[in-house]
């Protein structure tokens, strides 16, 4: 038996969370989980049983980087992969991304009919 992925898709704008949900849970066929702000996703990860995060930098009140330093200290969700989302990746930002040990980068904009398929590739997943 197949088991369905759950990912949290944590991003401030609504209308990528859409369309980042749609793609995964269409084509890919996973269950998605969506926070609008870094504390929600913080929050959710730490209550849900997660196979990844696909992360938003830029957000309001946390950013992406201070997110995945608050979920690489906690060995609850130290070993949930992030994948990235954003819309620039300056050189200062793929060192740090590099030092925490993202599992890789999805640049905005994406194509949403492939979207799902990028994650699958980033983290080795058949679908």
């Amino acid at each position: 038996m197949k088991v369905t992925k759950r990912i949290l898709i944590v991003d401030d704008e609504e209308d990528i969370r859409d369309v980042v949900r749609v793609s995964l849970e269409e084509f890919a066929g996973w269950l998605t989980i969506t926070a609008a702000s870094g504390t929600e996703g913080l929050l959710i990860a730490k209550t849900e049983a997660l196979d990844a995060i696909l992360l938003d930098i830029s957000m309001p009140d946390i950013n992406g980087f201070e997110i995945c330093e608050e979920l690489q200290a906690d060995s609850e969700t130290q070993m949930i992969p992030v994948i990235v989302l954003t819309a620039k990746v300056l050189p200062s930002d793929q060192n740090r991304l590099a030092e925490l040990e993202v599992a890789g980068v999805i640049t905005k904009p994406f194509d949403p009919m492939t979207i799902w398929r990028q994650v699958a590739e980033i983290l080795g997943w058949s679908v």
